[in-house]
């Protein structure tokens, strides 16, 4: 039998997996753990009807830590799309560099653990902040281009079982930090970043089945997996970081 090859990034897989989305113990647990850590930097909606606009939603995993808002859910993925709306997410179907919604429609934008997956980051955040009515929020989350990341976030975690899946990254698409910064503050969001890994204490309580999640801790480098947020018209708090 011959030997399946792996294409990296394939868009597929998410449908291919479906059925692990909602498992917290499957291959995308890490996920949940983000999901978790990117909803702590989303404040409370101030009126009822403010909108979440969240790009590459997936599943929705996003939802049980941003209620309140219209979360509006944007994926190329049918099968994820299906999963989300079942936690109240409205779906839309289409591709985060051409998402058809109007202009300043949402009080909150989020690009969780998808800017690493596009080929085109310009555009992306150029869609993201369109999105973002004046004085809303962005809040992102992804991965660094750099040595070090490609190390530990391909290298190593996809060869953990639970932690990353083989193949669901491509190297050359991770995040190059200041062009990240560059191209937000182009649209008039200035960003401050920091960076996070999961908690070491809970991540060895999670694998001996003794805790159900695990936290993301903050950590003094950006250089593997950071979390990113700003207001449009408001200046950042720092710069890019290590």
């Amino acid at each position: 039998m011959p030997r399946q090859t792996r294409i990296a990034n394939d868009p597929a897989l998410y449908d291919r997996l479906a059925g692990e989305w909602w498992r917290p113990r499957g291959v995308f647990a890490v996920l949940h753990w983000l999901a978790a850590a990117r909803g702590a930097l989303v404040p409370a909606p101030e009126r009822p009807g403010a909108v979440l606009v969240d790009l590459g939603c997936g599943a929705g995993l996003l939802a049980p830590h941003v209620t309140g808002y219209v979360h509006v859910g944007v994926d190329v993925s049918r099968e994820s799309l299906a999963l989300a709306r079942e936690h109240g997410v409205l779906a839309v179907r289409a591709d985060v560099a051409a998402v058809p919604l109007p202009d300043e429609c949402a009080d909150v934008v989020v690009a969780g653990e998808i800017l690493e997956h596009v080929p085109d980051l310009a555009a992306v955040v150029a869609e993201a902040c369109r999105l973002l009515k004046p004085g809303g929020l962005l809040v992102v989350d992804t991965l660094a281009a750099t040595a070090l990341c490609r190390f530990l976030a391909i290298g190593v975690a996809e060869r953990i079982p639970r932690i990353a899946t083989r193949g669901v990254h491509d190297p050359a698409l991770l995040v190059d930090r200041r062009e990240l910064v560059r191209e937000c503050r182009r649209h008039g969001v200035g960003l401050t970043l920091r960076g996070i890994m999961p908690h070491l204490g809970d991540a060895a309580l999670w694998l001996a089945r003794r805790r159900e999640a695990v936290r993301m801790a903050p950590v003094p480098t950006t250089a593997v997996l950071f979390q990113a947020w700003g207001v449009k018209g408001a200046r950042p708090e720092a710069g890019p970081g290590r």
